[in-house]
């Protein structure tokens, strides 16, 4: 038997590492945390300065029981949970569960899974860190009683089964008021002048800095240049450099990965873990853009075998973020001449972005040289500007540049390449110059990762907070992710071209969003009454004061149960001084006018199911209800829009003699015909679809479940044997059941499924069901 135990959180870390350490040790896995605070109000106790109870959860009790035994036999333990705060608390747990004693218990810390880290590791082991443990404690019991204490005030004044958060309402906060500017904004209208120009076959592109407020100016400009000679007035070249970004930290690769490769937050964590976990990248929750001498030394080597020393720059980055550690790493490669890593598509992509970022960061600036082209209008004291940018030596370039989530493309669509050969004073020949209008845009909604960079600027959560904190707002319904087609909008558009001048009106599409947070109307609801009657709780500076002081606690400068009661008395007062709010003080319902067929009022209000409308007072028992269309809210849905609501559901048609009705529900629009019900996507309105398109959609469902329906019986007419995403299987009335792998579903006879229901396993409710996050 192995003298040696190390215990890791996770199964796929235990066989990286046990691969390394040889026979002597034995690497065994808790499955994330082991512990935590028990549902219910005797998990802390107040009065005796907020101690904890911790009891072990239910589906770690099996994995207590098999640590125990091999603690048993151990001579040795290492606690080799992660390199942070939750790992430290992870190893704390396991200590007082296991019973482990002081002399043979040792913690060992490592920020990358490669044979040199851990045997490093296992050579110079440590104690157990308690302030890092208390600043996890502290924060888990505070955030257990905001949730435990202001969940409760919000089913009784504004709906059952809502929940607060310290971080996650803070996050609401910002989509919530960004969906606000949006309503608010009132978009202006200007004129922006373009101008091509041949030069010798080649084509110039330039514009007038200056912008048109009205359609008259800007004919104006126009028709005069149908006169004008134009040439060049002045040229400027300059040198100019571009300097490659930090490598990444938590919050920026969650940011670049969504940008370049379109991933979710929480996918870009879960990916990551899975890279940091076979030993190919350095633990991706820091917030450290540091990088370690080999680290540098090893990136030097790659550059200057792959592209020449000319290309090596060593460069040292240091954090803007406050707390950062900087005796932690960014997140690199562990081995910088690994070009490939991961074992499917997803992961070999976040690793190349994880590689060309790292290695950029130590190569040279680029050298860029910018051209100025200034153009004079004969008749005018105006000038238009062209500009180009030519690479005169790679540098980092030749790897890597970080994009933006600057969205105007607008600005950018103008050529920056190499412009045509020349000269002052040269006359040039007008293509085409165009003046068209453009609208001034509202302030864009937050994707995941801008949402991301926007807690991290203002101090608020931490990198293992980022992902939970934004699946938590989607899985809680206070915010949906999606993408939403924008408006027709007209716009005009002027040119002069061949000495002649002419105009048009033309349409374009605008306010299209693509996977971006939009809040529902119950984060409105809730964020207001947060607001109003929490503001601490969701004030910016106030969330990023607590973080800090969790920073202080893990240095040991704070106690942690001083800082829980410095901000708990206040708090509660508040939550009992909610408490005599009046439900209907609750800005969850607005009259909107009078139906004026009845005479009775019409409210928007939130109901059980959601946002809806309805005619008639709550007493009225002939009241009618309508459900809000997506993208409708409480605070901004107008009379007329809400009576549009009224007229569904309605008849679209008829089809195989039977009605055909669309209407809105509880899950979104709908049609019905003939007891079953068929969804609308996005492209279709149950207020305009037509007859024909109704049928086709009614056609394609029943194709759809043709295909998925493979057999049902006579005997039991709730027994089906289906096709699912995952192969065929057995439905019996709500329950899902697996089909052994040496039966085939189509043969299946009614008594053979019978008996593959009676006997199915039970779930297990085992080791893998809770990681940590």
């Amino acid at each position: 038997m192995p003298k040696n135990l190390v215990i890791v959180e996770s199964p796929a870390k235990a066989k990286t590492i046990e691969g390394y350490l040889g026979k002597d040790f034995k690497v065994a896995s808790s499955y994330g945390h082991v512990r935590d605070l028990p549902k219910g109000d005797k998990a802390i106790d107040i009065k005796n300065k907020f101690h904890p109870t911790y009891e072990v959860t239910s589906d770690k009790k099996e994995v207590i029981k098999q640590l125990k035994s091999l603690v048993k036999d151990a001579e040795t333990i290492y606690l080799a949970s992660d390199d942070d705060r939750e790992g430290e608390a992870i190893s704390w747990h396991l200590k007082e569960v296991l019973k482990l004693k002081e002399d043979n218990t040792k913690r060992i810390v490592f920020r990358e899974i490669t044979k040199n880290a851990i045997i490093k590791a296992i050579e110079n082991p440590r104690s157990i860190d308690i302030d890092l443990v208390n600043a996890q404690q502290a924060r888990r019991i505070l955030d257990r009683l905001v949730g435990f204490e202001l969940s409760p005030v919000l089913w009784k004044k504004v709906k059952a089964g809502l929940s607060a958060g310290r971080v996650q309402s803070v996050a609401v906060r910002f989509i919530v008021e960004r969906e606000r500017e949006i309503e608010k904004f009132e978009s202006k209208s200007s004129y922006k002048i373009t101008a091509i120009f041949d030069v010798k076959g080649k084509v110039l592109n330039a514009e007038l800095p200056k912008k048109f407020e009205t359609q008259e100016e800007a004919e104006e400009f126009l028709k005069n240049c149908l006169d004008a000679s134009f040439s060049i007035k002045n040229l400027e070249k300059k040198p100019a450099k571009k300097t490659p970004a930090a490598p990444f930290t938590t919050s920026t690769l969650q940011q670049e990965a969504s940008r370049k490769l379109g991933f979710s937050v929480s996918q870009t964590m879960t990916i990551a873990q899975r890279l940091y976990e076979a030993g190919k990248i350095t633990y991706m929750r820091t917030d450290s853009v540091n990088l370690s001498a080999e680290a540098m030394e090893s990136a030097k080597n790659q550059i200057v075998s792959a592209f020449g020393s000319e290309y090596h720059k060593a460069r040292t980055y240091t954090s803007k973020s406050e707390g950062a550690q900087e005796a932690h790493e960014a997140i690199r490669p562990t081995n910088f001449s690994n070009l490939e890593a991961g074992t499917e598509r997803n992961e070999i992509r976040l690793y190349e972005l994880i590689w060309k970022r790292a290695i950029a960061s130590q190569m040279s600036d680029a050298q860029l040289e910018k051209t100025h082209v200034s153009i004079a209008i004969s008749n005018s004291d105006q000038n238009l500007s062209a500009h180009g940018e030519v690479i005169k030596f790679e540098g980092f370039l030749k790897v890597y540049l970080e994009s933006t989530d600057d969205e105007d493309e607008e600005d950018n669509n103008q050529s920056k390449g190499l412009l045509p050969p020349l000269t002052i004073g040269q006359e040039l020949d007008l293509t085409e110059m165009k003046a068209r209008q453009s609208f001034t845009r509202p302030p864009a909604r937050y994707t995941e990762a801008s949402l991301v960079k926007k807690l991290e600027e203002m101090g608020i959560g931490r990198p293992s907070t980022y992902a939970p904190t934004i699946s938590t707002i989607q899985k809680r319904n206070y915010v949906i992710k999606e993408s939403r087609d924008g408006k027709p909008r007209n716009y005009t558009e002027m040119i002069i071209k061949k000495g002649a001048f002419s105009k048009s009106e033309k349409t374009e599409n605008a306010g299209s969003d693509k996977n971006k947070l939009f809040p529902t109307n119950i984060a409105m609801v809730v964020n207001d009454f947060l607001v109003e009657h929490f503001p601490n709780v969701i004030d910016f500076k106030f969330t990023a004061k607590v973080e800090k002081e969790f920073d202080d606690i893990a240095h040991g400068l704070q106690e942690w149960d001083d800082m829980i009661e410095n901000f708990y008395g206040k708090f509660h007062n508040t939550v009992e001084e909610a408490e005599t709010v009046e439900r209907a003080n609750v800005s969850s319902s607005r009259e909107l006018g009078t139906d004026p067929k009845t005479g009775k009022p019409v409210i928007v209000r939130l109901g059980k199911f959601g946002p809806l409308v309805q005619i008639g007072d709550q007493d009225d028992e002939e009241k009618q209800f309508a459900s809000l269309k997506k993208g409708q809210f409480i605070e901004s849905i107008t009379f007329e829009d809400a009576m549009e609501l009224f007229k569904l559901p309605r008849d679209v048609g008829m089809f195989e003699d039977k009605k055909i009705v669309a209407a809105i529900g509880r899950f979104g629009p709908y049609i019905r015909h003939d007891s079953k019900f068929v969804s609308l996507g996005k492209e279709l309105d149950p207020l305009s679809i037509t007859e024909a398109e109704a049928i086709q959609l009614i056609k394609d469902k029943r194709e759809a479940d043709a295909k998925k329906h493979i057999k049902s019986f006579d005997e039991n007419p709730d027994i089906q044997i289906l096709n699912g995403r995952w192969g065929p299987y057995i439905k019996f009335g709500k329950n899902n059941f697996k089909i052994p792998k040496d039966k085939v579903a189509e043969e299946l006879s009614y008594e053979e499924t019978i008996e593959i229901i009676e006997n199915q396993p039970e779930k297990k409710k085992g080791r893998f069901s809770k990681k940590k996050k």
